[in-house]
């Protein structure tokens, strides 16, 4: 039979030169002269056989172009194909014979930039077809000319499994029988200029582990969650009025495997060892490096890929929801760094996807971060701007993560950001705000707060930029809290000070408390601080070893009772002396010393203290939270306020940044009475001089700091005392 293989020429060659941009109108099962004519390209295969769906031989295909092999049925049936390979046999439904399986409205919605759950849609996604089971494909790349689906299964030829266009929204589809979870794949795309390097999946949902950067297709999303209480109260236990300590974390370093290879812990092991350090230590939350698949371990996760997939170095996706379900069992909230601003430059990423720049902006002045030689995401681009917001939704709605800190929004806000004069692009107004990332940052904060009740979306900004955690209704960016980046460097710039010199860096406490309440501020001592040469939070102590621990004491009880929600990076609540490096596990054999276990002991206290006391976080937020007691006491660089909560809750906190024991010193009250020391960070407990008042002072009837009473104090040498009345 001739097939009329003359008039298909053109198709031939195409599928032979794998130009193919149409493989349906030609591919598969098609009605000729009142015939059925099937047609399999399987370049390669030895033999092809149609089978019926009982398994029996209907007839052999015809090989009339090598890898062409074609047959004829009298009327339109079901069939199977039974391929011949060198390698044995093969037998399969015909990919080519399903119609479309992704949904209009599915690529009407995201062309629209708003289709809120692209992780159960595009990608790699379990399916079944007309009874059929296999794996539908779907990815957005309108410029190329054919993109194929590529892996084991079809020994990485493009030519096997090119995919369908769906007309005018540049979505790729293809149904592929009999695959399953497990199988690693990416696509081979033919741009404009030729065949691109393989891609990874954008919306993959599981990776390899690197080095390897193939997709996997991930089992369906049906993970048993047991926290619809945790998920129920959040709302509530977010709020600002609450309590938030978080403890960050870099999952690969904090402890790792005893193997000498330095294996990281699995998210298993993570919930069996991290989870009870947490609760044990106070923290309200754990805040993870980025754990969205990056090829490079040594960006600690800010160079994220897969925007879906959480890095195969701790295990599968299933693993990790596990790890969340179990931290919400401890009572421990979840909170991802998620990198929104930049991707990098690797050949499977995004760059240049399709053969053009399709998430990146094209111009390097909008398009190539100069800081970090990365990406930019072009976020007024429709697609990308919903690929983005469908990202942070799927962490929060898959994962039941309670929070997202948006790392480099300065970055996004400026389109001159670390450029030089005439390196960068005004907007269409001429300035240099980002309008489509505001745009997007402020969409993203909206859908949060309206689908996701109570989740945290937290920003890493760096400017003044006016009211970033202000709602949006308010021509604010919408923002749970912002980072108070602005406080950490003036109070470590001012702790590094030798004490003698402190009194005349005095302001550097007390600027922060001009602002401290303009925003919804958390206060950052991040893994920023403590690499790249910036030595460890302990190393950055003035003094002997013993000043240098009473300081670190100091800073901490200073940090937790200021305004402002918490953060401290791992490593810091022990005072680790080594700067930090991701490729070594946290020098946890310090707490056998004294000193190291007496600041581990502290901050747990500091956990403790700021929790059961209302004054300590109910107005975090709020002017009506903080008053100054004495503010000016520069020569002796004793700083003294109140906290106050609801219901008359208060507390009086008194720092001494000298090394010098100061007796009978005096601080005015509100309240006459006893007032009872809940923490003295001198005390022997942490490992100190144990000066300092201790127990319960009693007020003296004398007016001072424009309060009707005092109290007399001893001020422990670089230490701290908070205060409380005792509660009948």
């Amino acid at each position: 039979m001739s097939h009329g293989m003359s008039s298909d020429n053109g198709d031939i060659q195409a599928l032979i030169r794998a130009e193919h941009g149409n493989p349906f109108a030609f591919l598969g099962p098609h009605q000729r002269d009142g015939v059925t004519l099937v047609r399999t390209w399987q370049p390669g295969a030895l033999e092809v056989e149609l089978l019926d769906e009982s398994g029996q031989l209907l007839t052999r295909m015809d090989e009339p172009v090598p890898g062409l092999f074609v047959a004829e049925l009298g009327q339109p049936q079901s069939y199977r194909l039974r391929i011949h390979w060198s390698g044995g046999l093969q037998e399969t439904e015909d990919p080519y014979a399903f119609g479309p399986q992704l949904g209009e409205m599915d690529i009407y919605l995201f062309n629209e930039g708003n289709h809120r759950r692209l992780g159960r849609c595009f990608g790699a996604q379990p399916w079944v077809a007309d009874g059929v089971a296999g794996v539908r494909f779907a990815v957005w790349a309108p410029n190329a000319r054919r993109v194929s689906v590529v892996g084991n299964f079809n020994s990485w030829d493009g030519r096997r499994h090119p995919m369908r266009l769906h007309p005018g929204g540049g979505v790729w589809e293809l149904f592929i029988p009999r695959l399953g979870a497990g199988e690693v794949y990416k696509y081979e795309i033919l741009g404009r200029d030729g065949v691109l390097p393989l891609k990874a999946d954008p919306v993959a949902l599981a990776t390899e582990r690197p080095p390897a950067t193939g997709s996997v297709v991930a089992a369906s999303m049906d993970f048993q969650w047991d926290d619809e209480q945790w998920m129920a109260e959040r709302a509530e236990r977010q709020a600002h009025g609450r309590p938030i300590s978080i403890y960050e974390v870099h999952t690969g370093s904090w402890r790792q495997t005893s193997d000498s290879d330095g294996e990281p812990l699995s998210w298993a092991q993570l919930a069996e060892q991290l989870i009870p350090y947490v609760q044990e230590m106070g923290f309200t939350h754990v805040e993870l490096l980025p754990v969205m698949e990056h090829p490079f371990g040594g960006s600690w996760g800010y160079q994220p890929l897969s925007q879906f997939a959480p890095t195969a170095r701790h295990g599968t996706p299933a693993d990790f929801a596990a790890f969340v379900n179990a931290c919400h069992a401890a009572g421990i909230g979840v909170i991802l760094d998620w990198v929104p601003a930049h991707f990098p430059g690797d050949a499977h990423g995004l760059g240049l996807f399709d053969g053009t720049a399709l998430y990146e902006y094209a111009h390097p002045f909008e398009g190539w971060h100069p800081d970090w030689d990365t990406h930019i995401y072009n976020l007024g681009r429709t697609e990308v701007h919903g690929f983005m917001l469908a990202s942070a939704l799927h962490w929060l709605r898959e994962y039941h993560v309670d929070g997202l800190r948006v790392d480099a929004v300065a970055s996004m806000l400026y389109r001159d950001y670390s450029r030089k004069s005439g390196e960068w692009i005004p907007n269409r107004h001429g300035g240099r705000e980002n309008l489509e990332a505001i745009d997007f940052l402020r969409h993203l904060n909206d859908v949060v707060a309206s689908e996701m009740p109570g989740a945290l979306v937290i920003a890493e900004e760096s400017t003044a930029w006016p009211g970033v955690s202000h709602p949006t209704r308010e021509g604010g960016l919408g923002f749970s809290g912002k980072w108070n980046m602005g406080w950490m460097h003036d109070t470590l710039n001012y702790i590094k000070e030798d004490p003698l010199n402190r009194r005349y860096h005095h302001q550097q406490i007390t600027f922060g408390l001009l602002y401290a309440f303009t925003e919804h501020f958390i206060l950052p001592i991040s893994h920023d601080e403590v690499v790249h040469g910036k030595g460890s939070l302990l190393g950055k102590m003035p003094g002997d070893r013993w000043q240098q621990f009473a300081n670190l004491r100091l800073y901490l009880s200073f940090m937790w009772s200021h305004p402002g929600k918490k953060l401290l990076f791992m490593g810091c609540e022990f005072g680790q002396w080594r700067e930090w490096s991701h490729d070594n596990p946290l020098d946890w054999y310090l707490l056998n010393q004294d000193d190291h276990r007496g600041v581990h002991d502290l901050v747990r206290q500091l956990n403790r203290i700021y929790a059961e006391h209302p004054a300590l976080h109910q107005r975090d937020h709020s002017a009506d939270g903080f008053q100054w007691l004495i503010g000016d006491d520069n020569s002796n660089s004793v700083y003294a306020w109140l906290r106050r909560g609801d219901e008359g809750a208060m507390v009086l906190v008194v720092h001494n940044f000298t090394p010098v024991v100061r007796s009978n010193y005096v601080v005015g009250v509100p309240e006459a009475g006893a007032w009872r020391v809940l923490l003295n960070s001198d005390d022997h407990a942490f490992v100190g001089s144990g000066a300092g008042s201790m127990g319960e002072v009693w007020t003296e009837e004398r007016e001072s700091h424009g309060q009707p009473c005092s109290l007399r104090l001893e001020l422990p040498p670089l230490g701290t005392l908070i205060l409380a009345q005792p509660q009948d």
